[in-house]
């Protein structure tokens, strides 16, 4: 029986230990034809080497001279991959990410049901809430055109539900676990740099799905994820809206972009929230104000 090849993408910056966490789960993998390559992001201790000593032949480490964000990092990552085999499927796989044995054989086999499919990912736990890891942080996404959010998650922080079970169409998925097929490359090209952190994965399925593909959410694959593990240690990208808004601006309708423009006082007042509750980090509540300002005066420009 043949088994189509995944190449695994994963980005390391200052994360050894989630990353080890992480390919250790990968090694229990039962799929019998992937690679792993994982790019270290710039990250300021000997991540690289460790991670080589560690695990040899069985990961390629690309290192990188500084930190290229997300989607820099993940784009390197593809060019190393298609330099130098032609795999069927990406999977991009955040380091702060426990993984099932058997999810990479239900992305592929859900995945190959259907040509029309392009992008597939699985159930999404938190790796632990409150103690619990059967706690859901997402099942797909959602577009919401007019909300105060336009895009969110499926299920987050509800039980697993008998609603979660069924493999569904969905408007995104996350790019902590998120495979695609290597031809979406030659018709939407990688991942948008511009994007540093979040908001590159919505697009990219927003794209693929204007060019016919279907986003797909596959309960049997299982993940288990550190909710907030690489933002913590990025805070300054968490304090921009500008990627935020850049997202709809180029993917939506001009009415729709003004209306969240209308609607940007209530979200600042949401994530302000958020700063201060969930982070308790006032100084970045500050330096959210400094970009919200910087925001305000580029649109009026």
């Amino acid at each position: 029986m043949k088994h189509s090849k995944v190449s695994i993408i994963i980005l390391n910056w200052n994360g050894l230990g989630d990353t080890i966490e992480c390919l250790e789960s990968l090694k229990k993998v039962a799929y019998p034809n992937y690679d792993v390559v994982v790019v270290d992001n710039g990250s300021e201790g000997n991540d690289a080497q460790v991670l080589k000593e560690k695990f040899g032949n069985y990961i390629h480490v690309i290192q990188n001279d500084k930190n290229y964000g997300f989607a820099g990092g993940v784009n390197i990552g593809i060019h190393y991959v298609l330099e130098n085999t032609q795999p069927d499927h990406f999977l991009l796989l955040n380091n702060d990410a426990v993984v099932d044995p058997r999810f990479l054989d239900e992305l592929v086999r859900i995945a190959e049901t259907d040509e029309r499919i392009g992008i597939v990912g699985p159930k999404i736990y938190y790796y632990d809430y409150k103690g619990r890891n059967d706690v859901i942080w997402s099942a797909g996404g959602k577009i919401q055109r007019w909300a105060l959010k336009i895009h969110r998650h499926i299920g987050e922080n509800d039980a697993d539900l008998l609603k979660y079970q069924n493999v569904a169409n969905v408007d995104w998925i996350t790019g902590a676990a998120l495979m695609f097929k290597s031809c979406l490359i030659d018709k939407l090209g990688l991942l948008n740099s511009s994007y540093f952190l979040y908001n590159e994965d919505v697009e990219y399925c927003l794209k693929a799905r204007r060019h016919g593909f279907k986003i797909v959410y596959v309960p049997s694959a299982k993940v288990w994820h550190k909710v907030g593990a690489s933002t913590k240690k990025y805070n300054p990208t968490l304090a921009d809206p500008s990627p935020y808004y850049q997202l709809i601006r180029h993917n939506f309708s001009q009415i729709i972009y003004v209306y969240h423009l209308l609607t940007l006082p209530l979200l600042l007042l949401y994530w302000a929230f958020i700063y201060l509750i969930k982070y308790r980090d006032k100084k970045l509540l500050s330096r959210f104000f400094f970009y919200f300002a910087n925001f305000i005066l580029q649109r009026h420009r």
